[in-house]
This record gives structure tokens, sequence and C-alpha cells, in this order.
């Protein structure tokens, strides 16, 4: 069958959006195909710094025929409904309809709609302008008097259509003004003449020889083992970054690998700095000495072209570039060693945070007085962790982190360490930010949790408390980001953490600061008054009205729900953590539905105790049973009637339902007194074991027994049984 070959061949395609550009260019194509009944083998989509690639196999040469019957309104309906069923049936009379009788509905109308097929290149010849005209550029320009609008200037297309054994054609369609073809062009330097093309297999073939490596992949293999390669060979290893490799890869057509040096008294530049240095300006990969940490003084970069010299002019100016970078990071650096963390926090009284949550000095009080609170909790030392959060946002203010903001907490560890800051307080300026992702680290010195949970319920509770909440898939502060740090925190940590306990502190931080800095305004403007300034009295007055107000934003009476409504937060998103953990969201539910579930380490436990329970044979009977029992109580709960009162065993006839009933109030016992010491897996064992009975009972029993006490008695029997299992959980929650 036929194989469609597109080239949209333009100026320049920024990398960072070469790649999601092939895919919508497949996508909008093979859903074009589809669309129009033209089912397709295979597609496979490719991308340069100047070319859009797609071909598509085996699409037959044309549609099949299509047969629809209709149904539509009954004979004498409206003739509004007429009209809209001969619209949608592309009908012009009823006329052109046919009548269907039915025995119990009557007679209606059908349309019978016989779509011919479509010749494929027709539907190319359609399909692809229109994709062309509206293709999803983040950013796009338009150029000269056309109104067509492309990322950058777009100078030619390729589209042939036709099977492997025959001369494809040419799609003839007309773009603005530009005309499809089989003409491409090679290598924008070194083989830039025009290139007449047919099917995909000899288009391939002739842009290599053109000097063009299509495939992104191949061309970013080539870069990483050339580059491996050449640094080997000189006893060196290369520093990998995969970020750096596929944004390069988008930058070249033919990838030439070159090594170049720069001066070793750089190399007194912390490493991270001489690595951002080098990728943020030049693009170019930075080289260590093998099993170590220790950079060379050597870099590695990414020609597009073969040069005659061997690219020693090319190396050259990239080295002149570098070092001169790396001699403005240097200067930098030596700067800001001069100033101590300390001497820049009045910095911060001028940097606000949030204009309702204060100054970056503010939170940094706060910080220090939460992260002092949380320490003993997580066995760190009260006094470093006040210091570490007195300093971890200091090195934000530094000539370094202002060039390279990627680098935040990892200077702060460098000056800390220099100025001879304890270890564990360096440490936590650097980890206080972590985890920043789902692959990021999880901080483990004690110091540096204290902070970043700190850090991070700071951020939470203000933003909850002056509702700045994440709303959709908005969410411009990163809250879930900070809420799932802190779950990934509190799980990694074989410590006791309540999250009622440290929101209830972080929001004590904001309301001892509201009333300090509203009392400080008052005691000024009195100040003021005692001295007989003509603008006192207003002074006065304006202290007195803010201090109410400030005093009415309290945060005290909005402390319950405002903590409320962070666990449910933390509930989702605990959710999202143990799903991708391979636990069940709804077992997460049935833990948090008992209420006074905070810490997430034994929530944790639980829901994984629970979850490997319900996984048996006894747990899935037990549940099914629950179930059974639940659906009987609330049908007659629905009635008014009430069961949560003793059971009474002089009116237990059956020796099942007595079994039941001494079963139920020993696994109670059991699974509670678990509970209390921390034992989950104690406490649903003790649960499981009432599997028995409980399949006894229901076996039995008939709970609708026509005695009134005894069936109120057997229902009290059923409520204790769905009152004993929240001594583990809310099987109400349990889904499946």
């Amino acid at each position: 069958m036929p194989d469609l070959l597109l080239e949209l061949f333009s100026e320049e395609i920024p990398a960072r959006m070469q790649r999601k550009a092939a895919e919508d260019l497949k996508k909008l194509v093979t859903d074009a195909l589809v669309e129009a009944g033209l089912h397709y083998e295979g597609a496979k989509a490719f991308s340069t710094p100047r070319r859009l690639a797609l071909t598509v196999n085996g699409i037959p040469a044309q549609s099949a025929a299509t047969h629809e019957d209709r149904k539509g309104p009954k004979v004498g309906a409206p003739d509004a409904a007429i009209q809209g069923f001969l619209r949608g049936a592309g009908l012009t009379s009823l006329d052109q309809a046919h009548i269907h009788s039915d025995p119990k509905k009557g007679d209606f109308y059908v349309a019978h709609i016989h779509k011919p097929g479509q010749d494929t290149k027709d539907v190319i010849a359609a399909a692809i302008p229109a994709i062309i005209r509206s293709f999803p550029w983040p950013k796009s320009m338009h150029w000269g008097s056309g109104k067509l609008q492309w990322v950058r200037p777009l100078q030619s297309i390729v589209c042939t259509f036709g099977p492997e054994t025959e001369e494809p054609e040419v799609i003839d369609f007309d773009v603005d003004g530009l005309r499809s073809g089989k003409i491409t062009h090679g290598h924008r330097f070194i083989a830039p003449s025009a290139i007449p093309v047919k099917r995909f297999d000899d288009y391939i073939e002739k842009l290599e020889h053109a000097s063009v490596v299509l495939d992104a992949d191949r061309r970013k293999d080539i870069i990483l083992h050339d580059a491996r390669d050449r640094v080997f060979a000189l006893g060196l290893e290369l520093v990998e970054d995969e970020g750096l490799l596929e944004e390069v890869a988008g930058l070249v057509e033919w990838p030439v690998v070159l090594v170049g040096t720069f001066e070793e008294e750089f190399l007194g530049i912390p490493p991270e700095v001489i690595r951002a240095t080098i990728r943020a300006n030049q693009k170019c990969f930075v080289v260590r000495k093998p099993g170590t940490s220790e950079l060379a003084n050597r870099f590695v970069l990414v020609s597009n072209i073969e040069a005659k010299d061997g690219g020693a002019a090319i190396t050259a100016g990239n080295g002149r570039v570098i070092r001169a970078r790396l001699s403005d990071a240097k200067f930098f650096y030596d700067t800001d060693l001069k100033t101590r963390l300390e001497d820049r926090l009045p910095k911060f009284e001028q940097i606000v945070f949030h204009e309702k949550l204060g100054t970056q000095a503010e939170r940094i009080l706060r910080l220090q007085k939460l992260a002092a609170a949380i320490a003993p909790l997580v066995g760190a030392d009260v006094e470093k962790a006040r210091r570490a959060a007195l300093l971890a946002k200091t090195d934000l203010v530094t000539e370094v982190v202002g060039e390279f903001p990627e680098v935040q907490g990892l200077m702060g560890r460098y000056y800390a360490a220099a100025q001879g800051e304890d270890a564990s307080v360096a440490i936590a300026i650097e980890d206080h930010y972590k985890p920043q992702g789902p692959g990021d680290r999880v901080p483990t010195d004690p110091v540096a949790i204290a902070v970043a949970l700190a850090d991070k319920l700071d951020t939470l509770t203000g933003f909850w408390a002056i509702d700045e909440k994440p709303t959709g898939s908005k969410d411009p502060y990163a809250l879930r980001r900070a809420a799932l740090g802190v779950i990934r925190i509190a799980l990694s940590i074989d410590a006791r953490l309540s999250l009622n306990g440290a929101i209830a502190k972080a929001i004590d931080g904001y309301n001892d600061q509201t009333e300090a800095d509203a009392l400080t305004a008052y005691e000024t403007a009195q100040d003021r008054v005692t001295t007989q300034d003509v603008d006192g009295e207003q002074d006065l007055d304006n202290a007195l009205e803010s201090y109410g107000r400030r005093l009415r934003r309290d945060l005290d009476a909005k402390t319950p729900e405002i903590v409320a409504d962070l666990i449910a937060f933390f509930a989702d998103r605990l959710k999202v953590q143990l799903r991708d953990q391979g636990a069940r969201h709804d077992l997460v539910d049935a833990v948090f539905a008992l209420g006074g579930q905070d810490d997430l380490l034994l929530i944790a436990r639980r829901v994984e105790a629970l979850g490997q329970f319900l996984d048996t044979e006894d747990g899935k009977n037990l549940l099914a049973g629950y179930r059974r029992a639940a659906n009987i109580l609330k049908a007659e709960e629905k009635k008014g009637d009430s069961f949560d009162g003793a059971v009474d065993a002089a009116h237990l006839k059956l020796s099942e339902e007595r079994a039941l009933h001494v079963a139920i109030a020993t696994a109670r016992a059991e699974a509670e007194a678990a509970v209390a010491r921390e034992d989950y897996e104690g406490a649903i064992a003790a649960l499981g074991r009432l599997r028995a009975p409980v399949d006894a009972f229901f076996d039995k029993v008939l709970v609708n027994a026509e005695e009134a006490e005894v069936r109120a008695n057997r229902l009290r029997l059923l409520n204790a049984l769905r009152s004993a299992t929240l001594a583990v959980a809310d099987f109400a929650k349990v889904s499946g």
C-alpha cells in the first residue's frame, strides 16, 4: 500500500519545541486520515533545527464507502425536530427519507446515508494545508505580506504519496503562496543545494549524503558516544547531562564533537558553578577525573560542521567565551566570600515574600521559630536548626546565585562551610529546599529535615491563611509540590510528626508577627503624640485602625478551619504518593475517615497493613460480610431506627450469633490494644479472626426475625461488627 512523505522546511525551529512539534504533526495528520476512514500501518515523525518530517506507511489509496441508517423523529413530529433531522442527515426534504414502522413505537423516519469512498490524495491535499495553518506552536510569527504563521519563515513543503514499487506522486496544494513539491535542502553550510526526493527511504538517504542526520535520537547517540570516546582518550570522564544532550541535539543537523580547554586556576570555583556557567552560556559539557567529582579543565562542545582545521578555531572561540564567563563567576564567588551570610540579612527587610504575608525578613523569623519547634520531633539540635533557618535564604542575595539561580542553597552550603558554620547547618542550607520533585532526594540530616519541614509548612500555612490555594491545574506557588515534600520527608524518617501540631505551630508564627507588628505601629504613634508632634494624633488614629484591623485578621479563629483543610489537602497528596508506590487510594480514605489521623508515617503503615489484609481470602470475605451488615443496617436506619445500644446476650438464640458476639468483643479489644501500641498488622489480624463467625452468622441466622426484640438485638450485633472495624479503618470507604 502507498506511503506518505511530508517535510516542512523552515528557517529555524527552536530546540525546545522540536520534539513536541514532531509529535503534534504526526497526531494531526494521522487523526485526519483516520477521520476520513483511512487506517494506516505505522507513522513516525522526525525533527531537526530546520525541518519537521513525517512518514506514514501502509495507507490505502482510497477510503472505503460507508453506509449508515440514521434514525429520525416520529412521523408527525414538530417541524423543528424534522428540520434538525434533515440537517444532520444531509437531506433536503423528507422525500429523501424512509418511513419505518415499529409495533411498539409507531412510524418514524430513517435516513439511509451512503458516503462513497474518497481518494487518499484528495484527503491529504485538503488536510495538510489546514494543519499547517493552524499548527499549535507555543510561539509563532508571520512575515512578508502573507497571513501564514509559523515558528520561523516556512521555506518549502515536500509531500509525496505512492507505493514503494512505483514513482510516488507529489500531492499538490498551496499554503499562502508556498506550493508543495518534492524538493528539500541539505545542511545549511555543507550542502545547501536543492535535493529532489521521492519516498522516505530515498529522502533519508539523500539527507545523510547532504550532512543531515534526521533522527534526533540518533544525533543524541552520536554526540554521547563521540564525547565519551574523546574524553576517555584523554584519561577523563564525561559528566553526562540528559537535558543538555537533548538541547544540543536540537541545535545541530550534523553533530561534530570537539574538546576544548580552560585555565586550571578556574577550578577553584565550586564545580557546580563551573558546570552552570559552561552549560548556560555555551551549551557545553564538563569533564571530570575518572571515579571522582573533581572537574578537569576541559569542556566538550558540539559543532554543526566539520571544519577544515579540525575544529581548532571553533574550540578556541568557545574557549575565549568560557574563560570570560568563568572569570566573571570567579569574581562573583570571591566577592561573595568577603561578606558573612548573617550580614546579608538586612537586605531581606526590603524584599517582599508576598504582599499579604510580609517580607522575607519576617518569613525568616517564622522559619527560625518553626524549625526550633520541629527540631526535637525529628531528633535535631534546636540551636543548630534555629541557626540554619536564619541563614537558609541568605545566599539568594549573593552575586553567584543572582547570576545562576539554579545553584541556590548549594552556594549557601559552600559559603556557610567557608565561614566555619557547623556541618549540619551548612547541609541544611542546601537541603532545606528538597525534595523539589518526585526524582529529587529527601534530606537525611536531622537539622536539614527540621528546616525543610519548616520551610514547606510555613509556605502552605501562609497561603492557606490568605486563601491562595491551588485550583485545578493552577498552582503558581507550587503548594502541591511542598505538600508532597512534607509527605516524602515524613515517610522517610523514623519519628512521630503530628501534622495538626506542626500546622498549628506554623500558624502561631503568623499570629505572633501580626500582633507584634500592629503593637509596634501603635507604640510608635503614641511616642509621636507624647512629643506633641502635630501629625501625631492622626498617626495614632491610623495605628489604632491598623492595630484593630490586623488583630481582626488574627488567625486564631481560622486555625481549626485551616488545619482541617490542610489535613484534607495532605490526604489527597498522600493518596497520590501511595498510589505511585502501588497502594490503593480508597484505603487512604478509609484510614483518614476515622478522624485524628495526622501522622503520615503511621497512616502509611496502616494503609499498607490494610491493603495486605484485603488481598487475602479472609480480608475479602470479612469485607463482604461487613458490607452485608452495613447494607442491612442502612436500610433499617432509613426508617429512623438506631441500633447503637448494647447487645443483650439473653436474646441471642442461636449458637452462631452467640459466637459472633463473643468474637466481636474479643476482636475489638485486641484490635484497639494493637492500634494503641501502633501494631497495625496485629490489629488487622485480630479483625481477620472475625471472618469465620461472620460467615457462619449470615449462613445460619435470619436477621429479620419475627420477634421484634430478637430482630433488634441481631441488628445491634451487626452494628457492633460495623463499629469493631473502626478500630482499624472505615470499611465503608473501601471500594471494589
